[in-house]
């Protein structure tokens, strides 16, 4: 158990800036991990190990991307008990992303609003960084990277980043997450569409499997889509994810939709939403994916999970696997132990 109750932190960091409170978190962390003081957040570990697209998972419960994109924290977190660690996006270059501020609470929502736009150190300050990282993969954690296009690059020209990406970190991933959701880069949803993806797919598992070989390591391959999808999109993109061989697929990303936050302050800002109000339209789209893609077909749920019973409302909709992020910001690194539990027991 950690030292000391998120509920005594949280009104603390609740009174700062929110991208400031998220800094000045991951700046502790990354100071502290693997040193005795990580006892302060630390969590258990449950033991219930799954094995999927060919990774055994010490347990089914996991960091989204986007909380450290630069991989400065991976034993940090990884002592929050977490089985498996999604770092990044990260691009080939560095990038500041959107002008400030472009973070947002809206706390009776449990949500958050970003408008980041993948603001990031590079490639190469991130595979240093996740290089360094060793107690979490040593205790048998899993480890995702996950890689997106520079803003500057033009979309016709999008497959060229995600190939210089995908080069980067192969060696040091134990899969690889492939962002084509994220609302706040100009474009990239247009990532989702038929040809564009079987394009980028196609190109993308041909240099996986030159890297694959090259390494004689496999390395399996997701993809991470938006919720905001039609059935008839889902379709497209679970068939063409079984035709270009792709191992798995994450759901979801942001929503730019605001339905579930009318009214409250903040709704009406630029960017994706996560946390609560994204739970059911994420759990839809994992539905439609169970049905679409075939049996056994990996998919890790992510979007609005506050409680050990969201996670399992993941699992029931379809996922194999969960991820959290904006619930670890709401309640504090318990939740980690309280969602793997719930799934062990599940």
């Amino acid at each position: 158990m950690p030292l000391i109750p998120y509920a005594l932190a949280r009104p603390f960091l609740f009174g700062l800036d929110a991208e400031h409170a998220h800094e000045l978190t991951l700046d502790g962390i990354a100071r502290l991990q693997n040193t005795p003081a990580q006892w302060l957040w630390c969590g258990e570990r449950v033991s219930a190990p799954v094995t999927i697209a060919g990774l055994r998972f010490p347990n089914r419960i996991g960091l989204a991307a986007g909380l450290d994109k630069n991989g400065r924290c991976i034993d940090g977190l990884g002592a929050m008990g977490f089985g498996f660690i999604e770092v990044g996006t990260v691009t080939p270059k560095g990038q500041p992303g959107n002008d400030k501020p472009r973070m947002f609470r809206l706390p009776e929502a449990q949500a958050l609003i970003n408008r980041l736009g993948f603001n990031n150190e590079g490639l190469q300050s991130f595979v240093t960084n996740v290089k360094r990282a060793r107690s979490f993969r040593q205790a048998g954690g899993i480890l995702g990277l996950n890689i997106g296009k520079n803003a500057a690059t033009p979309i016709e020209n999008a497959a060229d980043d995600y190939l210089l990406g995908l080069e980067g970190v192969h060696p040091h991933a134990d899969y690889i997450t492939v962002n084509i959701s994220s609302p706040n880069t100009k474009n990239l949803r247009a990532l989702q569409s038929d040809a564009a993806l079987d394009a980028l797919l196609g190109a993308l598992q041909s240099a996986k499997q030159r890297l694959d070989l090259q390494s004689g390591r496999r390395v399996p391959m997701f993809v991470k889509i938006a919720p905001d999808l039609e059935e008839d999109q889902v379709a497209v993109i679970a068939r063409t994810l079984t035709a270009n061989g792709i191992d798995g697929v994450i759901a979801t990303n942001t929503t730019i939709a605001r339905d579930k936050v009318q009214g409250l302050a903040h709704a009406g800002e630029t960017g994706g939403l996560s946390g609560a109000p994204v739970f059911e339209a994420s759990n839809h789209v994992i539905r439609l994916l169970r049905a679409a893609l075939p049996a056994g077909y990996p998919i890790i749920g992510v979007g609005g999970v506050m409680s050990g019973a969201d996670a399992r409302a993941k699992i029931q909709a379809g996922a194999d696997l969960v991820q959290v992020y904006t619930g670890l910001i709401y309640k504090g690194p318990g939740l980690v132990v309280e969602c793997a539990k719930a799934l062990a027991q599940h």
